[in-house]
């Protein structure tokens, strides 16, 4: 591979590591081509993008890209694939997911938010994460309920007022 190519390579890797702001480094090596094709398949239904890339590329492009994590730095070892995707915790799910079919891919690291998160003993706390708009929801919710018990007070109050007047009227 020539040097211009290499180099077009980390650029749209950084890009591509800005644009997301999330990625997972996951191990894939020793997986048949048919196993690899397959967890192609599911990360493009699951709006994943992945991308089998050389770890001297991944540095450079985690450098360019202003990632500055020796932690996932010391992970690039052997094979090295890349997961990027908008939603936070979706790789971490399709990862848990092919791991019910057999013991890979392994996490080695994710870049969530500017947070690192090391070693495949994170992936459960991975999953775990809720996306930025699952966290706004759960605010929004919360913000509701007093103003719809207040409403609703009101609501059932003004009845009552209502049929109070009433009463004392036909009283008087």
């Amino acid at each position: 591979m020539r040097k211009e190519e290499k180099q077009e390579i980390v650029q749209a890797l950084a890009e591509q590591i800005k644009s997301y702001g999330n990625f997972y480094i996951a191990d894939t090596a020793d997986l048949s081509v048919e196993k690899v094709n397959g967890i192609r398949r599911k990360c493009f239904e699951s709006n994943i993008v992945i991308k089998v890339v050389k770890n001297s590329l991944i540095k450079k492009a985690l450098i360019e890209a202003g990632v500055d994590s020796e932690e996932i730095v010391a992970t690039l070892k052997g094979a090295s694939t890349v997961m990027f995707s908008e939603i936070g915790n979706a790789p971490a799910k399709l990862i848990k997911q092919l791991r019910k079919e057999g013991d890979k891919p392994l996490l080695k690291a994710a870049y969530i938010d500017s947070s690192a998160f090391v070693g495949d003993s994170q992936l459960n706390t991975l999953v775990n994460l809720k996306s930025k708009e699952e966290l706004i929801a759960d605010v929004i919710a919360l913000l509701q309920s007093p103003a719809k018990n207040v409403i609703s007070a009101l609501q059932s109050g003004g009845n009552t007022i209502s049929g109070l007047v009433k009463a004392l009227e036909e009283r008087g």
